[in-house]
């Protein structure tokens, strides 16, 4: 085989599996991830223990989300819904925020979530994951107690 045959060969070779290649390492908000509680814009005996929350494929185009607290005094709280990705909005089992949900997925490293309670709007989050694919920034868009509009951002580290 002559060099140059090599080069073709082996060229046609890699262009079919790095395709294979990026898709495997796309960035995505699926998986787990958990907050870094020290840097919660709180008192530090306000805080949590911890926070997990996992991003997990819903069927249908539906994305399943679960949120796991420790809170201050130890006592767990659960949050768990299946929601559609075009923005629907959907009932979810009552929990310590919300009791519907609608979501969206603009591209894989980003997710949009509004959340209400009995009627009211509770907040938009909006999830992006840095291009390192290991940590996450959650931007809280709500009202404070004034009603004035605010934000706050919450950083995330993959668990898995």
């Amino acid at each position: 085989m002559t060099f140059s045959a090599l080069i073709l060969l082996s060229t046609a070779f890699l262009s079919q599996i790095a395709p294979a290649a990026a898709a495997d390492s796309q960035v995505s908000v699926m998986g787990v991830w958990r907050v870094d509680t020290d840097r919660l814009p709180m008192a530090r005996e306000a805080r949590p223990k911890s926070v997990t929350i996992t991003f997990s494929d819903g069927g249908d185009g539906r994305l399943r989300t679960k949120v796991e607290i420790i809170d201050p005094t130890g006592a767990p709280l659960q949050a768990e819904g299946v929601t559609p990705l075009d923005g629907t909005p959907t009932a979810v089992p009552p929990n310590f925020e919300a009791d519907m949900s609608a979501t969206t997925s603009p591209r894989p490293e980003v997710l949009i979530m509004q959340l209400a309670n009995q009627g009211h709007p509770v907040s938009t989050r909006i999830y992006a994951v840095n291009p390192d694919n290991e940590s996450m920034i959650e931007t809280v868009a709500y009202f404070n107690a004034e009603g004035q509009p605010a934000l706050r951002k919450n950083y995330f580290s993959r668990v898995r």
